[in-house]
Parts: structure tokens; C-alpha cells; sequence
């Protein structure tokens, strides 16, 4: 197994007046990569930002932090180029906005980006499931997507854990009401890239809060190695 547990703040949850210092606190309070969230008003009912941020936060914080693009986009392959120029380091799609999946993973690559595939609570693990092979994290939305708040959906881990199953390495990552109070799960079920949102953009204390979604993920990483 070539995994780790990685955790990425979702930098919509934070004081989008003072993005740049924001992330910068995000990284500060130790977070491995920054989430963020893309929608186009289409795909999703609400509207986020586009590539212009994007390239003004690289340019504040320079080349070090990955940035993974949740593209809550109806025409994904409208943007990679964009997205791929303003800095991006991962972008990430969703299966339900494409009609040439594979056609998109081989652009996304030629940009120099990794590849990242997200599937809604709706759609089957099954439909990802041939182009594993292909993409470096799946991604298993764990709320509806485009809102903020939710509650969590456990009845989304059996994807994880299949995907785990079948997949040893993949990166799976998990978005929506992850926290202190269901990472347990999310752990359990074999996902190591943890997006949190108000968990840690609003805690008093997010490195803390880093740090327990890390660790309670290493743990069960260990775990599963053993068992193995």
C-alpha cells in the first residue's frame, strides 16, 4: 500500500473577504493540501470562483501548496487549460458531467495536472469503477454536492470500502460533514484524502483538528496493513 492519510481543508467554509491569509492559517495549523471548490451555477445551483483565483492564490502562496479543484462544473473540459495555467495541481471531475471520461483523464494529464474522479451519493461505485485504473483519487461525495452544512451520509462508506477493496493504492478522498465525529468511519472504510469544511475552517483550534482526522486515518491505515 502507497497511500497516506492527507487532509485538505475546504477553503469555501473560510472568510472568503481574506482568501490568501486564510490558506496561508490553513497550512500554517498544518494541512497537507487546500480543496477547492468550483461551481458553475449549472451543475450545482451555486456559484464559487474560477481560474482568476485560483492563479491570484498561487501567486500569493507560491508553488508549494497542492491545490485539488473539486470542478462542480457541467462542462469539465471546458477548463482544465484554464485551471491548468492559474496553477492547479489536481483536477478533480465529476463522472455525471462527462460524456468521454477517458478523453478528459488524457487531456487533464497532457496539462501537467493529476487526475481526480468524484462520483454524487446517486451514482453507483460500479460506473467509477473502469476507470480506476486510469486516475489518481477517486473521489466519494458524501453529501449532495454544492452546499455546505449537510449532514453526512454514512450509507456512501460501502463505495469506500470497495473502491479500497478493489483498488489497494488509490487515493480515495471523501467530501461532506467529514469531522471529528465521523472520521471514524470514513477511516474505517479506507478513505485517506479527508476534505473538512466547518470542522476546521470554524474550529477554535484546527490544527488540533488536523491532527485528529491525520491521525485517527494513520491509525486505520496501519491497521489495514497488518490485516492484510
Amino acid at each position: 500500500m502507497s497511500y497516506t492519510a492527507r487532509i485538505g481543508p475546504s477553503i469555501l467554509n473560510s472568510n472568503l473577504a481574506c482568501l490568501g491569509s486564510e490558506c496561508i492559517r490553513m497550512l500554517d495549523c498544518g494541512a497537507d493540501y487546500l480543496h477547492l471548490d468550483v461551481m458553475d451555477g449549472h451543475f450545482v445551483p451555486n456559484i464559487t470562483f474560477g481560474h482568476p483565483v485560483v492563479e491570484c492564490l498561487r501567486k500569493q502562496l507560491g508553488q508549494g501548496p497542492f491545490f485539488d479543484m473539486h470542478m462542480m462544473v457541467s462542462s469539465p473540459e471546458q477548463w482544465v487549460k484554464p485551471m491548468a495555467a492559474a496553477g492547479a495541481n489536481q483536477y478533480t471531475f465529476h463522472l455525471e458531467a462527462t460524456i468521454n471520461a477517458g478523453a478528459l483523464i488524457k487531456n487533464i494529464r497532457e496539462n501537467g495536472m493529476k487526475v481526480g474522479l468524484a462520483i454524487k451519493p446517486g451514482t453507483t461505485v460500479e460506473e467509477l469503477g473502469p476507470w480506476a485504473g486510469q486516475i489518481d483519487m477517486a473521489l466519494v461525495m458524501t453529501v449532495e454536492p454544492g452546499f455546505g452544512g449537510q449532514k453526512f451520509m454514512e450509507d456512501m462508506m460501502p463505495k469506500v470500502n470497495w473502491l479500497r477493496t478493489q483498488f489497494p493504492s488509490l487515493d480515495i478522498e471523501v467530501d461532506g460533514g467529514v469531522g471529528p465525529d465521523t472520521i471514524h468511519k470514513c477511516a474505517e472504510a479506507g478513505a485517506n484524502m479527508i476534505v473538512s469544511g466547518s470542522a476546521v475552517m470554524k474550529s477554535d483550534d484546527p490544527r488540533s483538528v488536523i491532527n485528529l482526522l491525520r491521525n485517527v486515518c494513520m491509525e486505520a491505515i496501519q491497521k489495514r496493513s497488518l490485516d492484510r
